[in-house]
């Protein structure tokens, strides 16, 4: 039997990245993925998929809607939507290609199967075109990621009803798409096909979109998005469905109890994903999962057994690509040099709609909830001068602040670019930085940076330029 210093069950984002760090630390480290590519979730059929759907999607928008007032004429336009999912798919082709070269770099062991828990030292993994074979491991790390959640009166039959990886590659645009949930896939899908010509309903049960976003960014949002032509019913409850010759109708109750229902070509389920465990063969040494289908952990990320962790989905928090990555550098540098740290207040939200929506640390009703007086300040970008010569005026930077001692709480972006406006607000939050030092800090001119400046400005009640 092999041994390891780390074996490592999961090649998504928090896997892969942990088996590389503990490698760089001198570790002897396997990984064990029965994918036939490495990335997981994220890089596979999710979050690197649809952002490429999401920018040919507003690069189609653009030519469609902007174009002609920049004195750019556009004749003969049309949608090669095989090309599109082409593309899609040679992005992520390229990108999982790159991971393979990444653990031939770093010499980790790469096994192509499904790994389970043989005792507290020991994983089997059956291979998928071999004999299964045992590993020996002085740690093993669990980061089987998640699934999308099924409703049970709604089950996926990959046609019709669907989740979030058949969305990746409709061979057609849908005349009609119901999305239910209004969350980050929601949002982001029903914004693709939305832009490619489909009319998009989305039904969700809470009262706002995006809704564990701060609530003025949400409302802000779902502005924009209803002027680009998605439809919202908020606090409505699906109550049934029926699929009859490829038709879906869905049934609901809005908040009076009110019965109605609606039509779709296609229906996307996006309530949420849970924690995908199965196969693990946790019983077998004695660890069970939580009500909520995780696995608890201690401040370290270990399980209740002490050679085992577990990372990613697999444990609470945000379901978030870089939260498992850097939980799993914390884990690989705990085993490797003693100590390993996240910092759970400083982990950033993006939601990929145009405009985007990003956010880090508290919302202003969090913030007070948590006993904070709190000063506001906010800065809309159709007054930067950058976002208008990018004709990318929608949105709002909204910074949240102690009024005692002016240190930064929380960051909210809706606008252009919010994903890659957001880290200038994570390092400010990991620095325990004030609203005063992001105001004081010089930012270029024009950029869509300037607009934070001004928010952090207008917390002490003086922008420059609102």
């Amino acid at each position: 039997m092999e041994r390891y210093d780390l074996v490592v069950i999961g090649g998504g984002p928090g896997g892969y990245v942990c088996a590389i760090r503990a490698a760089q630390l001198g570790l002897r480290v396997a990984l064990v993925e029965k994918r036939p590519t490495l990335g997981g979730t994220c890089l596979n059929i999710g979050c690197i998929p649809s952002k490429a759907l999401l920018e040919s999607s507003e690069l189609y928008s653009v030519a469609r809607h902007k174009l002609e007032r920049h004195g750019i004429a556009v004749s003969g336009l049309s949608l090669e939507l095989a090309t599109m999912l082409a593309r899609k798919d040679k992005v992520v082709s390229e990108l999982t290609s790159g991971l393979d070269l990444l653990m031939k770099k770093n010499k980790i062991e790469r096994l192509r199967g499904s790994g389970r828990l043989l005792d507290a030292n020991t994983v089997r993994v059956d291979l998928n075109d071999a004999e299964a074979v045992n590993l020996g491991a002085e740690a093993i790390v669990l980061a089987t990621g998640s699934v999308p959640v099924e409703l049970p009166f709604l089950r996926f039959d990959g046609e019709t009803i669907v989740s979030s990886t058949e969305a990746l590659s409709f061979d057609r645009v849908p005349k009609r798409l119901l999305v239910i949930g209004a969350g980050a896939i929601g949002l982001e899908m029903g914004s693709v096909w939305s832009r490619l010509g489909s009319a998009v309903t989305v039904v969700e049960l809470l009262d706002r979109i995006a809704p564990l976003s701060d609530a003025e960014m949400s409302a802000a949002l779902q502005r924009v998005l209803q002027r680009q032509g998605l439809t919202f019913k908020l606090e409505h409850k699906v109550t049934g469905a029926s699929v009859n010759d490829g038709v879906a109708t869905l049934r609901f109750e809005n908040k009076k109890g009110e019965a109605g229902e609606i039509e779709g070509e296609k229906v996307l389920v996006a309530v949420g994903r849970r924690a995908y465990s199965e196969g693990l063969a946790l019983d077998s040494v004695g660890l069970k999962t939580e009500r909520n289908g995780k696995l608890a952990v201690d401040a370290g990320l270990r399980t209740a057994v002490p050679s085992i962790y577990a990372i990613g989905d697999l444990i609470d928090g945000p379901m978030l690509a870089h939260k498992a990555e850097e939980e799993g550098v914390a884990v690989a540098e705990a085993l490797a040099a003693g100590a390993g740290h996240v910092n759970y207040e400083a982990i950033p939200n993006v939601i990929y709609t145009h405009p985007e929506l990003a956010e880090v640390g508290l919302s202003e009703a969090a913030a007070k909830e948590k006993g904070f007086e709190v000063r506001v300040g906010t800065y809309m970008f159709r007054a930067n001068g950058r976002a208008k010569t990018l004709d990318d005026v929608d949105g709002v930077v909204k910074l949240v602040a102690c009024a005692r001692t002016d240190r930064l709480l929380g960051a909210h972006i809706v606008g252009p670019r919010a994903s890659d406006l957001i880290p200038e607000l994570v390092l400010a939050l990991e620095f325990k930085a004030s609203a005063e030092d992001v105001a004081r800090t010089v930012h270029a001119h024009p950029t869509l940076s300037e607009a934070i400046k001004e928010a952090a400005l207008a917390v002490g009640g003086s922008p420059i330029h609102g």
